[in-house]
């Protein structure tokens, strides 16, 4: 029988999965020092929970679950796997109404997306969100994206910068441009720009109905100079009063992320940044990598409607999330990912059938210490042994032969260094816990 993965999915052996855990554990604990709060929800929710919330492009992507018995067999379905991170959080603080707020989160899980795999992109991939719910401050979208750089700067990625815009802008522009019923299709069109140019927006622009001269006058409002004030004050003197608040809003945050310690030059203005989600409200960013062709490794927004669309409360929200899998992507094509270590720091090795008992215990004996410690379970010689030690790469290894067992001692040998030493049970507990 040939066995095959689903397009789109991977299996994630051993060494790469130290990989990934070192990855994830260092966005984790920037997430922590900034004080966002762990939060973790089921692979999948009720199916009208899902749609509706990421527009009719979205609502195609999501895996749905069928019915269970006759439902099934009809086809009916009636709960889906999570597109993303962001609308199971809605639908949590719906749920929990006594959360303190501001309510700060971060979730590292897995979603699902029925799309086309491609290089940096698959079906079954990795988020790594954090949200600031209850609180409209200008702060919460700078606090995401401080965070966000925080985090790929400890990977490693110091160069990431941040495309910012507000919907309330494009929204403004779509207003202008006669297209104030076809806002939603008109960002989709706009959402394209970065994959299919200019020449072909406009004519997406035209099939929704602009005429030449409406779609003249959007590229000259999306066409600002170089720098924050300059860029924000050309986009004051186009705008609506609506889309003057989207200005305001930017120059806010923009105080608070160098407020912050954030160099400015890492956070630019880009009016063309739709983003294609629907439930967008405001500020809305996108981050960058300067080399490769990767494209978007994270990105989120303002979206101060979706837990209201569950509770009928109004809650205002605010979230980043970075793309995992993109980000190891470029990690390892940029040599930054040193392979991790197998596990455990120690291998104990079995220097006989007569030794085993002795092995045995000795390895439990730096377990209960508190040392990462294997024990040896296969068969062969300490030749084969000692290969295998060199190919897991353990940092160390015990040997316990007749002699060393006869006098109380071990054998402590360093696979880096290839330095040994014998020291009694005791002493090499003691070395190897501090090692």
């Amino acid at each position: 029988m040939a066995v095959y993965l689903p397009k789109g999915t991977r299996d994630f052996l051993p060494e790469q999965m130290r990989t990934r855990l070192f990855v994830l554990d260092t966005v984790r604990s920037v997430f922590s020092r900034f004080g966002f709060e762990p939060l973790e929800t089921p692979a999948f929710e009720r199916i009208e929970t899902l749609t509706g919330k990421y527009g009719d492009e979205g609502d195609k992507l999501i895996y749905k679950i069928l019915k269970r018995g006759a439902g099934a067999e009809r086809g009916e379905c009636d709960q889906a796997l999570r597109y993303d991170l962001t609308v199971p959080l809605a639908r949590v603080v719906a749920m929990n109404p006594d959360l303190r707020m501001p309510f700060k989160r971060y979730q590292t899980q897995p979603v699902w997306r029925a799309d086309r795999p491609q290089r940096g992109r698959f079906r079954e991939f990795w988020q790594c969100d954090c949200d600031v719910v209850g609180t409209k401050s200008p702060l919460a979208e700078a606090e995401c994206i401080a965070v966000a750089l925080a985090a790929l700067d400890a990977l490693g990625l110091p160069g990431a910068v941040i495309r910012l815009n507000d919907r309330r802008i494009l929204r403004s522009i779509a207003v202008a441009a006669g297209a104030a019923d076809k806002e939603i299709p008109f960002l989709i069109c706009l959402d394209k720009l970065d994959k299919i140019g200019r020449d072909k927006v406009s004519a997406e622009f035209g099939r929704l109905g602009l005429d030449d001269a409406a779609v003249a006058g959007v590229w000259d409002v999306l066409t600002v100079p170089d720098g924050h004030d300059p860029a924000l004050d050309s986009l004051e003197a186009a705008l609506d009063d609506a889309g003057r608040e989207g200005v305001d809003t930017l120059r806010a945050v923009l105080d608070a992320v160098g407020r912050m310690g954030v160099a400015l030059d890492r956070v630019q203005i880009d009016p063309t940044l739709a983003r294609g989600l629907d439930y967008y409200t405001g500020p809305v960013f996108e981050i960058s990598l300067p080399a490769g062709d990767i494209g978007s490794v994270g990105g989120g927004g303002r979206y101060d409607g979706l837990v209201g669309m569950f509770s009928g409360r109004d809650v205002p929200a605010v979230g980043i999330a970075l793309g995992i899998e993109r980000i190891i992507m470029v990690l390892e094509e940029q040599g930054k990912l040193s392979s991790q270590r197998t596990t455990a720091d120690v291998l104990v090795t079995v220097f006989s059938d007569e030794q085993r008992n002795t092995s045995l215990s000795f390895a439990t004996r730096l377990r209960s210490a508190g040392v990462k410690t294997d024990l040896y379970l296969g068969e062969g010689n300490l030749k084969k042994q000692l290969k295998y030690a060199n190919a897991r790469g353990y940092p160390n290894i015990v040997i316990i032969g007749p002699d060393e067992s006869e006098r109380g001692e071990v054998t402590v040998r360093n696979l880096d260094s290839g330095e040994q030493s014998k020291l009694s049970a005791g002493d090499a507990v003691r070395s190897l816990t501090h090692s």
